[in-house]
């Protein structure tokens, strides 16, 4: 079997927020832990992870060997368009970019190793109106590809 998603959906998560300097939920609005030890949502700017369908390749899915491409939305959260940007790119970066070769940030995984990240699409901006005001989110589709180690 390929590698396991949901140590690649955290390793993502933490990326994130270490690129970003924000938080990041994991299917939902991420939440901080307050002096109280209480948990809080998150104040604006943040981000979600979602994770979308997969595709496998290489050798049946019952050999350990298949690699992985499991795929990712990231939605920016922000009460305006220039928020919700600054925040994009720093996802962006976090997950694609790179410096002198390789990768700007590590994304290791248990039990397996990375080998492909992609942006698949990158949708911009889009405002609404929610009952707790106005606000901005910006969807980004990744594929993370592994192969089991």
């Amino acid at each position: 079997m390929s590698a396991p998603r949901l140590p690649v959906t955290r390793a993502l998560a933490a990326l994130i927020e270490k690129a970003t300097g924000r938080p990041c939920g994991i299917g939902e609005l991420p939440r901080v832990q307050m002096e109280s030890g209480e948990w809080e949502p998150a104040d604006v700017p943040y981000t979600v992870l979602d994770s979308l369908p997969g595709e496998f390749s290489g050798p049946p899915l019952e050999d350990w060997h298949a690699d992985a491409a499991w795929g990712y939305q990231v939605t920016s959260v922000g009460e305006r368009g220039d928020q919700v940007e600054w925040l994009a790119d720093r996802v962006r970066d976090g997950v694609v970019g790179r410096r002198d070769g390789e990768w700007a940030y590590d994304l290791r995984i248990p039990q397996g190793r990375v080998i492909d990240r992609e942006l698949d699409h990158d949708a911009g901006g889009e405002p609404s109106v929610s009952a707790a005001g106005a606000i901005v989110s910006y969807v980004q589709r990744f594929t993370i590809t592994v192969t089991p180690t």
